[in-house]
């Protein structure tokens, strides 16, 4: 199963939520929601039934986050380049994209993956310390496949007119 393009048709991402996602207050502000639900599930223990409220205005960020922020005015930029290349690795089985890139992004996936378990356990258990390294730990492989996005993003633009079309809209 693949995770991402799970997760893109659980968040029903059309073209112009894309767009707005590739402005990078979207994309770094996208960084906050696994902390703001982990807080929000941990509530429990002083909220009771009442955390429901911080669990669902956290889903709400979830889903509104990438729609939130305007198209941005330049896209030369690390957080909007990520954006462009999640696109290109999720339209891999269409355009292909070269094998290095398949294998660490998969071997991403699979590394913040592993944190999930322990992520899920720690807000059964309340364990804080367990749920801050497992949100630690699920971070930096998601830091580390979008950077890797980057990088992907970089060495296909110019290889498909699709992506060639993704210009970079300077100021």
């Amino acid at each position: 199963m693949d995770i991402i393009k799970w997760a893109e048709k659980l968040m029903s991402m059309d073209e112009k939520s894309w767009q707005r996602h590739a402005n990078p207050w979207s994309v770094y502000s996208r960084f906050t929601t696994l902390p703001l639900l982990s807080l929000a599930f941990y509530s429990r223990e002083w909220m009771g039934i009442y955390s429901l409220i911080p669990i669902v205005l956290a889903l709400v960020w979830i889903w509104l986050n990438p729609r939130l922020f305007n198209v941005p005015s330049s896209t030369d930029n690390w957080a909007s380049m990520g954006t462009f290349g999640e696109r290109l690795y999720l339209n891999r089985k269409n355009i292909p994209i070269p094998v290095h890139h398949q294998q660490v992004c998969m071997l991403l996936q699979t590394l913040s993956t592993l944190g999930i378990p322990f992520f899920i356990y720690s807000l059964y258990s309340l364990n804080v310390w367990l749920l801050i390294a497992s949100n630690i730990w699920i971070m930096v492989f998601k830091a580390w496949f979008v950077d890797r996005m980057v990088w992907l993003y970089r060495e296909m633009k110019n290889s498909n007119s699709k992506y060639a079309s993704e210009k970079n809209h300077k100021q």
